[in-house]
């Protein structure tokens, strides 16, 4: 019994102290900025915040375009109104649903 516990705790012992040091770490230098091309805000959304009636009705809008609201009513879940073709018919998609997968559709050209 002593044999097996002097055993596993010269193990314990020789596995400490067989362990390295960590290597010395430099801090990371901070990135440099954009370019001036890509530091454009015309990419991020424009977001309006009105009230109508007791509703909190936020909309978002991409180069003056309305392709989202979300409607917060005062006693309840908030739900989203996405145009996701851009023809302006509205579909309702509840936050707490998880309704599906949505799949990202960007604009690649426009003429």
């Amino acid at each position: 019994m002593r044999r097996s516990f002097f055993l596993l705790v010269s193990l314990f012992a020789l596995n400490v102290l067989a362990q390295t040091p960590p290597p010395k770490l430099e801090p990371i230098p901070e990135p440099p900025p954009p370019p001036a091309g890509l530091a454009d805000e015309s990419f991020e959304p424009q977001v309006t915040i009105t009230k109508r009636g007791e509703d909190k009705v936020e909309e978002y809008r991409l180069n003056g375009k309305l392709y989202m609201l979300k409607v917060t009513p005062p006693h309840g879940v908030p739900y989203y109104l996405m145009d996701d073709r851009g023809d302006g018919s509205w579909v309702r998609q509840d936050a707490a649903s998880g309704s599906g997968l949505r799949v990202p559709m960007w604009v690649i050209g426009t003429f």
